[in-house]
């Protein structure tokens, strides 16, 4: 299969206030006038990828040493548009001003010299190190020997530019991302910053063989469709066989119905409630291979006339297997190449492990099924404490420090840990837990920071969007879902809340899906406050790596 030549250009739609900043030449060649004007590339690399990525960018006009190059992670990159990104954490960058200071994040080095108009400089990051030269010279460390160099945190990182002194004249910075346009050559194995060069996992790879395990279309998707208060409606649409569904009325005001096929379809319970589990054989009677089917018990799901929104996980069509990894024996349903698995187990109350059958989980839903409790969620990114932090699914509040709910403990790549707090770990009641992992290429579950404006943050996520969650975890706010399905394109203005039985929200939360990420369009505080922290759950479409085939 032929892959896109999509290459990582300057981002108009990430760039931060301050001064003025105009990109021409295919947003190659960023001019900028007065100070701490900034932006960053539109594809990211892999900080920890062994074969390494290389990039060039050329200093035209210094401006009297004001322009300031380097990279920055996914953590500052999410917040260019909410404050400066030199000398700030996530961020590696060179100022030629007054003799050179290199920031290390908050830290600065002089000793790396200044570099002058015309000078090409050379960024090598690989397994986790980031090599520098100027004019094919050995600035920081030596990326052939790998030796020296400065070491990384982060997962991505992107090419980033600012003008960090005002006054004197504008500056020019021209970037070169792929071997079209280099003037030197990297070691063997670099990789440009190219859409043909992006880390896609194996496993949701729409190029190979199996498209039913390996798109990802067939592992995540949303349906749209019209009640009809009849026994037997099939939905179909989906493009798979369901195991995890989320119903939701988009024209009234109707509850979230919850039922996956570990359970069966006979169960089911509400998202925005804390209700205990319901039981009706004729709630779902078959999971189909482009769908489900209703039975009798279609209230809140199958109303006459009334307009619904389905989104839908595959895991591993209902089969369920032992397993003993944690200190109680769970029954768990995995999907590893789509980072999705359903784990049930009988709550002790007390401190526990629980197996949850993938490499690491990165975001968590957790249910007492048995009774009246609040759905508990996990996310890495909800705050810098993340394993006694917690988010109420049912509840607009931000994140809360309890370690009763995690026992203070970070999930591993064998166990999640729970406490005697009864949310997680109910004392003989029937638990579930949805959990979620980071696939790359197809999901992500990360945060950003809000700016407070109509030109919000950016979000990188190395994909388009097609169902996206996102909550504020700094603060009180509701929990909004948008899906690519039914508002295919932008701006998207209807969102549903999670956390509550209300139909689509349509003004005033205005986003737009990109090739790779979002970008909000509302000042709204809900999903863009100024400073707020807001975590972000996304499942995607294929990468712009494959073009249009899918």
């Amino acid at each position: 299969m032929s892959t896109t030549g999509n290459l990582c250009v300057w981002n108009p739609l990430n760039i931060g206030s301050g001064g003025t900043t105009t990109l021409s030449e295919g947003n190659t060649t960023c001019v900028m006038t007065g100070a701490d004007p900034r932006t960053t590339g539109t594809i990211a690399g892999i900080v920890t990828d062994t074969d390494g990525f290389y990039f060039e960018t050329v200093a035209t006009a210094t401006g009297s040493g004001a322009l300031t190059l380097g990279i920055v992670v996914e953590d500052r990159h999410n917040q260019v548009l909410a404050g400066q990104i030199h000398s700030r954490s996530g961020s590696w960058m060179w100022r030629s001003y007054d003799g050179g200071v290199f920031f290390i994040e908050t830290s600065s080095n002089t000793s790396y010299g200044t570099f002058a108009d015309g000078d090409i400089l050379g960024w090598f990051v690989k397994a986790g190190k980031l090599y520098v030269k100027k004019n094919n010279s050995n600035v920081v460390g030596d990326v052939s020997a790998e030796s020296g160099g400065l070491t990384l945190s982060g997962h991505y990182f992107f090419p980033a530019v600012s003008r960090t002194v005002g006054g004197g004249s504008g500056t020019t910075a021209v970037l070169r991302p792929d071997s079209d346009s280099w003037s030197y050559t990297p070691p063997s194995g670099f990789k440009g910053l190219t859409a043909k060069d992006m880390t896609i996992s194996s496993g949701i790879d729409p190029s190979g063989d199996d498209g039913e395990t390996e798109n990802p279309t067939k592992q995540c998707n949303a349906v749209t469709y019209t009640g009809n208060g009849t026994t037997g409606q099939s939905i179909t649409g989906l493009g798979f066989k369901p195991d995890l569904l989320f119903l939701k009325s988009t024209s009234s005001s109707q509850s979230w119905r919850v039922h996956d096929s570990s359970r069966g379809g006979s169960k089911m319970m509400f998202a925005d409630l804390n209700n205990a589990e319901s039981s009706d054989a004729q709630f779902i009677t078959a999971f189909g291979s482009d769908g489900w089917t209703f039975g009798t018990s279609g209230s809140n799901a199958n109303d006459n006339s009334v307009s619904y929104l389905g989104v839908g996980w595959r895991i591993n069509g209902a089969t369920t297997s032992s397993n003993t990894n944690g200190s109680i024996t769970s029954t768990v349903q995995v999907n590893t190449n789509a980072g999705i698995s359903c784990v049930q187990w009988t709550g002790s109350g007390s401190n526990a492990t629980i197996g949850h059958g993938l490499s690491g989980v990165d975001f968590m839903i957790v249910k007492d099924r048995s009774n009246a409790n609040d759905w508990a969620v996990y996310h890495k990114s909800v705050a810098s404490d993340p394993q006694t932090d917690y988010l109420l699914l049912n509840s607009g509040v931000g994140a809360s420090d309890d370690s009763t709910y995690w026992n203070d403990t970070a999930p591993t790549s064998t166990v999640f840990s729970v406490g005697s707090n009864a949310d997680t770990n109910a004392s003989s009641a029937n638990m579930i837990a949805y959990c979620f992992q980071s696939i790359e290429g197809y999901s992500l579950f990360t945060s950003y920071t809000g700016n407070g404006s109509a030109d919000g943050s950016v979000c990188y996520l190395g994909f388009r969007p097609s169902i996206l969650w996102i909550k504020k975890s700094s603060g009180t706010n509701d929990w909004g879902q948008y899906t690519a399905v039914g508002t295919p394109f932008n701006q998207i203005e209807k969102v549903l809340r999670q956390d509550a039985s209300t139909a689509y929200t349509t003004s005033g939360r205005s986003i737009d899906f990109t090739s790779t990420g979002f970008k909000l369009r509302t000042s709204n505080a809900t999903f863009n406050g100024s400073g707020g922290t807001y975590v972000v759950m996304a499942w995607g479409n294929p990468s712009i790596k494959f073009g249009n085939t899918f």
